[in-house]
């Protein structure tokens, strides 16, 4: 029996939609009918604000008793529809009995898959220089590079002036693919787009190794748990 979906979203609207998009036509595709989903919709600003002050555990707190309350209606998995967020998960697992879907191991296991072991990371700042996701690449045998402090401060601009406001700026693509070329240089064979809106300004005629877009495989994980 197909299971029903939990998702935070907002974290931003624009990859939230994504992730609805593509669950749901999967779903259809492969039983004729529309998925069961639940969204709640938070307040990026809030969330940004608790992220930048590193009040992480305030933020998973947040998110745990949002999936608690998901689970008392029904909802059998839960997930964060956004990369950045995922530094609160050990806040959230231990506030909540509902099962979470990472995006760190769904993306580990498509690397995994690959036949890839180094592999360039892009995302937030947060997620680039904190070390909860390098950690859980490294956990599962993934080596992942970093740009240096200044591309980071840069990409993080553009993140969050740019693209989660639905922007996409021709200057920053050339910004990016120049980064990624460094990333390439210094031997990622790979680059994780660790940030759900990332795939709105690259894609892989963008870069000359094979991108994995973290929005499109947790979504295809979530849709593959909710089939089973």
């Amino acid at each position: 029996m197909p299971k029903t979906i939990g998702m935070i979203g907002g974290l931003s609207p624009e990859s939230t939609i994504t992730y609805y998009e593509h669950i749901t036509r999967g779903f259809y595709e492969s039983t004729g009918d529309y998925p069961d989903i639940v969204i709640r919709s938070v307040d990026l600003t809030k969330y940004t604000g608790w992220f930048s002050a590193g009040d992480w555990e305030r933020a998973g707190k947040d998110m745990a008793e949002i999936f608690e309350q998901m689970r008392l209606i029904g909802v059998d998995f839960g997930l964060i529809c956004a990369n950045t967020p995922h530094r609160a998960l050990p806040y959230i697992v231990s506030g909540t009995s509902l099962p979470i879907l990472s995006i760190i191991d769904a993306t580990a296991d498509s690397v995994i898959h690959a036949g890839m072991r180094n592999v360039g990371l892009l995302g937030t700042k947060f997620t680039m220089k904190e070390d909860f996701y390098k950690r859980g690449l490294a956990d599962r045998g993934i080596t992942a590079v970093v740009p240096e402090d200044g591309e980071i401060d840069q990409i993080n601009r553009v993140i969050y002036e740019e693209l989660v406001m639905g922007i996409i700026n021709d200057e920053s693509r050339e910004l990016v693919k120049m980064i990624i070329g460094w990333l390439v240089d210094e031997g990622a064979k790979g680059i994780i787009l660790g940030c759900t809106e990332l795939p709105l300004l690259i894609g892989q005629m963008d870069c000359p190794v094979p991108i994995f877009n973290t929005t499109r495989i947790h979504a295809e994980a979530a849709l593959k748990r909710a089939l089973d």
